[in-house]
């Protein structure tokens, strides 16, 4: 099997992420992440809630601390009628302040429509969407808010750390994979201010865009099933697709758990499979209007994305596979040098060591070849994996988009 054109598609996509994406993003210098301090618009902060317990008490009580005018910030939890003791848990962290109101859905409508219920509610300029897990960075709401420089940006994402790094092998892996995912793979679309997923943990609406937006939002389904998984990549490209601009700064962030187990990280990214091919197919339809450099881009992750699991399968059939292996644990381990050099200047529990990164070396070539073809057959799935079921004390479940 001649396999020239997937090592094309290979070099491609890493020249594109890896270097290209950096190169231009330190050539343009101010102009990828802009402020404007002026701006100080009106801000409600809405919290999506399901089943969190005593973590949406620590998500408000941060959002209570932001450094933005008190006057002109408020907080809206939509609890989607939790089973648990969440409820409980939001009152208790909204006594004593008026800025904070909890609304409670007659029935349980689902993150999406939850979600605007609560835009179509509130009347603030801005919208910024928190899951309800996260706990945010004092400065989070106002680093976000002053990068709307210009009316065409209608989004502005924000970084997300793992606020549970230290507990495994898993976790410490999983920070790392956030680092690169988050300040090197999104470089080429920070430059054309383009970025084509923003996650729900931390990311800033203009509330006219979503409102403007709401009926293709609530009509989202595949062969008439509605879907929940990758309701952020998928509001974010129907915003590029609208004609507005994207941008994301690392110097909003706030922290999230990420999943512990095997069994967590593989539902996770069997449902960022999911999203990643099924969004990326539907955005062939336009994705010749972006930038040339991102359509090439664009065209070439979503065919390596189908062509890696041929990759595995051909090297397995051909007895090359722990020679692939090998290769892929070298690439990691000097990703996870570049990720501790990059990060020394941080403090010793907000980093892990650069080794941290070489059981991805194994995951890798695990995840595509079982997951992308797994995910092509159920992409008319309704299910959120973790999200549908009850999980043990503490267990996160890694919701949200691919970062």
């Amino acid at each position: 099997m001649e396999l020239f054109p997937v090592h094309l598609l290979v070099l491609v996509v890493m020249m594109n992420r890896y270097v290209l994406g950096p190169l231009l993003r330190r050539l343009r210098g101010a102009r990828v992440d802009a402020t404007d301090d002026s701006y100080q618009p009106t801000v409600m902060v809405i919290i999506p809630l399901f089943n969190e317990g005593e973590g949406i008490y620590h998500a408000i009580r941060s959002l209570l601390e932001q450094d933005y005018p008190r006057d002109k910030l408020g907080i809206c939890v939509v609890d989607d009628c939790s089973t648990d003791d969440s409820h409980a848990w939001a009152m208790k962290a909204a006594e004593g302040h008026p800025n904070v109101r909890v609304m409670r859905n007659p029935h349980n409508m689902g993150k999406r429509k939850g979600i605007a219920r609560a835009v179509r509610e509130v009347d603030s300029e801005i919208v910024v969407s928190v899951d309800s897990d996260v706990v945010v960075h004092p400065s989070a709401v106002r680093q976000l808010v002053r990068r709307f420089v210009d009316p065409r940006i209608a989004a502005v994402g924000g970084r997300t750390y793992v606020s549970n790094r230290h507990q495994n092998w898993m976790t410490r892996m999983i920070e790392i994979k956030f680092y690169f995912a988050q300040e090197w793979l999104k470089d080429l679309e920070r430059s054309f201010r383009t970025v084509l997923c923003l996650s729900g943990c931390l990311t800033a609406y203009r509330r006219h865009v979503l409102l403007e937006l709401e009926p293709i939002l609530e009509a989202r389904n595949i062969a008439g099933i509605p879907i929940k998984y990758g309701e952020d990549r998928f509001l974010t490209r129907q915003i590029v697709k609208a004609g507005y601009e994207t941008v994301y700064t690392t110097e909003a962030w706030c922290e999230t758990a990420a999943p512990a187990t095997l069994a967590g990280y593989f539902s996770q990214q069997l449902r960022w499979r999911r999203s990643n091919l099924v969004d990326m197919i539907c955005g062939l339809s336009h994705a010749w209007r972006l930038h040339p450099v991102l359509t090439v881009h664009y065209v070439s992750q979503l065919a390596l994305l189908l062509s890696y699991p041929v990759i595995i399968v051909h090297n397995l059939l051909n007895g090359q596979f722990w020679g692939v292996l090998l290769l892929h644990m070298l690439i990691m381990g000097a990703m996870g040098l570049i990720y501790r050099i990059d990060k020394r200047h941080l403090p010793a529990d907000m980093r892990v060591p650069a080794l941290s990164f070489l059981p991805m070396g194994l995951l890798m070539p695990i995840t595509y070849a079982l997951f992308t073809p797994l995910a092509l057959f159920t992409l008319d799935s309704g299910s959120w994996e973790t999200r549908n079921k009850p999980l043990p004390p503490g267990q996160p479940v890694g919701g949200g988009s691919t970062p």
